[in-house]
Order: structure tokens, then C-alpha cells, then sequence
């Protein structure tokens, strides 16, 4: 599957965003080695932290099924943003974890502008196991 494949992907999960709130809603889709590919948008919430990102509840809706890091070939993540949407901490420590470190990330906005960077560049230096 080509990049821009996933990243419509994810522009059709953003429509299911739920973010009355904020009214920023975003879209993320999750490509495995099977062809399979699983879908994240925002879930937001009056109480503020009890909200959701688009990326880990691709993620963490994989995981679900039964996928694990092995399984991920790529992740497209989009917002409306002026420059590519860009992960929350949040998201990177979960990345850092979850996602394969050199797997492509493509991060893209409604303008078509789209940033490939990885897990391993967003966040170096990450909080793993050996920390604790």
C-alpha cells in the first residue's frame, strides 16, 4: 500500500472523530504486514484528560485484535494543521513502545502536506523498560 493509500485512510477515521470540545478532530490508520489495517480517531471528553488520540486508539484497537509491534508496517496520522500534524507526548511514549522504531509514520494535514519521520526521530532518548 502506497503512503497516500494510508493517509486517505486516515482522513476518512478523522470523520469519526468525537470532539465537540476542542473541534479538532483527527484521523489515524494503521497498516499490518497481513494488509489489515486498523482505524484511530480523537474520543475527547468534558474532563479533559480522559480524552483519546487518534494514534493510540489505533494502536491500542490492534492490540485488541491480537497485533503487537511485529504486525506494524506504517501508521498515517491527520489533522488540520497548517504544517503535518504532529503526535502529543502522549502518543510519542506510547509509539516508542508499541510501534516498531524505524517504521514510517506519515504525518499529514487537509492541505496535502505530509512529513515521513519515525517513532525513533520523534521521540529519542524515550522512557523505556531499562529506566525502570
Amino acid at each position: 500500500m502506497k503512503k497516500h493509500d494510508l493517509i486517505e485512510i486516515a482522513l476518512k477515521a478523522r470523520e469519526l472523530s468525537y470532539s465537540p470540545y476542542s473541534r479538532f478532530a483527527v484521523g489515524a490508520a494503521l497498516l499490518c504486514k497481513d494488509g489489515s489495517i486498523y482505524l484511530g480517531a480523537n474520543i475527547e471528553n468534558a474532563s479533559y484528560p480522559l480524552s483519546m488520540c487518534a494514534e493510540r486508539n489505533a494502536i491500542y484497537y490492534a492490540h485488541m485484535e491480537g497485533k503487537t509491534k511485529v504486525d506494524f508496517v506504517a501508521l498515517a496520522v491527520v489533522g488540520d494543521t497548517e504544517m503535518p500534524i504532529s503526535p502529543c507526548g502522549a502518543c510519542r511514549q506510547v509509539l516508542s513502545e508499541l510501534f516498531p522504531l524505524d517504521a514510517p509514520i506519515y504525518l499529514a494535514n487537509l492541505l496535502g502536506d505530509i512529513r515521513e519521520t519515525s517513532i525513533e526521530e520523534l521521540l529519542p532518548f524515550a522512557f523505556d523498560s531499562s529506566d525502570l
